[in-house]
């Protein structure tokens, strides 16, 4: 809970509940970890009148929808039938994204004015190659 905290910042948070609630601090911690217990208590008795009545062995994190779903009503093979489609679009869109990048790849080399300026002012009388397509940055 407290693992992003160093040591400092607990320290200034327990200054900062005491200077706010001052000698009621105790009551007010007792109060919480009360409440705490109370919240555990209800949610382990509702997973135990669900365990009754549905008849399975439930957990906590089985109550998801997602995972309620995956464990009780769909067996692997319906579970793979349903992720071929969405593996195939999921395909389909890595590869259309990796054409766009090679394609911004391509724009970004071409625009490289360092290099293209540098190149033309080393042989001036060269005419430019054709492998490199130039690119007019006004109408970019």
């Amino acid at each position: 809970m407290f693992e992003n905290l160093n040591w400092w910042e607990i320290g200034a948070l327990l200054m900062l509940a005491l200077l706010i609630f001052g000698e009621r601090l105790p009551k007010v911690i007792g109060d919480g970890l009360r409440m705490l217990r109370g919240l555990r208590a209800m949610a382990q008795n509702a997973t135990s009148d669900l365990n009754k009545e549905l008849g399975t062995d439930l957990q906590l994190q089985d109550l998801h929808p997602k995972a309620f779903i995956r464990k009780h009503l769909l067996s692997e093979e319906d579970e793979a039938a349903i992720r071929k489609p969405l593996q195939g679009l999921f395909e389909d869109v890595k590869q259309d994204l990796n054409g766009v990048k090679n394609d911004l790849g391509e724009v970004a080399a071409a625009a490289d004015i360092k290099n293209t300026g540098s190149a033309s002012a080393a042989t001036p009388a060269a005419p430019a190659a054709p492998a490199r397509r130039q690119l007019d940055l006004d109408a970019t």
